[in-house]
């Protein structure tokens, strides 16, 4: 795992295990919310049907054949941690079975293995695939409204059409999480675990209302990420709200990681701008 994402992709890590469990248990013949029912390959109608989508969504695909299938659970069955290996089957799936009806789960997995192996680039392209085939995939959507700003250049020529996306991803995920049931064989807590840690991850990826939305992902994710306390003292430091920042950035370099230095130092620059200048009112 690259080291520059590491200090926050354990969120994005406990969902794409979950990612790997449940395709496992599609490609078994269950569905999500049917009752562990084997379903039949779904049929044109009228009704809107809820988009195909990975773990944290509201509906998955159902099994096709049975080279397909084991295609499928070799991909897998690769521990989320094996980004190289996820990758290469990953793409070698799609490759072979462009139209296939789990290219949702492979997708979704592919776009947290590409955080992993700190390819931004490829995972916007997987992301916004996924996004466009199943709208609803929570996991997908936080994990794309969180990482886009964090890799985000000015210098680009679609620089804001990016944070622009990025801030829609994160409202569709705070949105569409609290619909979600829990899969059937899922634990309450695991659950209710992922759930949260998607809404940490949506929350400090929205850019408007920056410092409530920073504020609530830090409170309601069990292992604080110290970029969420450094962009929330960032957002402070901007609003003059001085000692806020301070007391955020503290927080920020008490967290080993490579973040430490660069936040004592900025607890130490809004300190002295606390001192020097009138701070805003809250």
């Amino acid at each position: 795992m690259i080291k520059k994402w590491s200090i926050w992709f354990g969120a994005a890590t406990v969902m794409g295990l979950l990612t790997c469990a449940i395709g496992v248990a599609m490609a078994q013949g269950s569905q999500w919310g049917q009752g562990g029912q084997s379903q039949p390959p779904a049929q044109q109608t009228d009704k809107p049907k809820t988009p195909e989508v990975t773990p944290l969504t509201l509906d998955a695909p159902a099994p096709v054949n049975a080279e397909e299938d084991a295609a499928y659970k070799a991909f897998a069955a690769v521990i989320q941690n094996d980004a190289a290996k996820k990758i290469e089957l990953g793409e070698a799936f799609i490759l072979k079975y462009p139209e296939s009806r789990y290219r949702s789960p492979v997708y979704g997995a592919l776009t947290f293995a590409y955080v992993q192996a700190g390819n931004m680039q490829k995972m916007q392209e997987v992301g916004e695939k996924e996004i466009a085939l199943s709208p609803n995939d929570v996991s997908t959507l936080a994990l794309m409204g969180q990482t886009l700003p964090r890799s985000w250049k000015s210098s680009a020529p679609d620089a804001m059409q990016v944070l622009a996306k990025a801030e829609q991803y994160s409202k569709q995920a705070i949105e569409i999480a609290p619909t979600l049931t829990k899969p059937e064989g899922m634990s309450e807590e695991t659950f209710a675990s992922a759930k949260n840690q998607a809404l940490a991850m949506a929350h400090s990826g929205k850019n408007a209302e920056a410092i409530s939305e920073l504020e609530q992902a830090i409170k309601i994710d069990p292992n604080p990420d110290p970029v969420n306390y450094y962009l929330l003292g960032m957002a402070n430091k901007a609003t003059s709200h001085f000692d806020d920042a301070t007391a955020v950035f503290n927080k920020c370099a008490a967290m080993t990681g490579p973040l430490q230095g660069t936040c004592k130092a900025q607890a130490e620059d809004a300190k002295k701008l606390g001192a020097t200048q009138l701070s805003a009112p809250k």
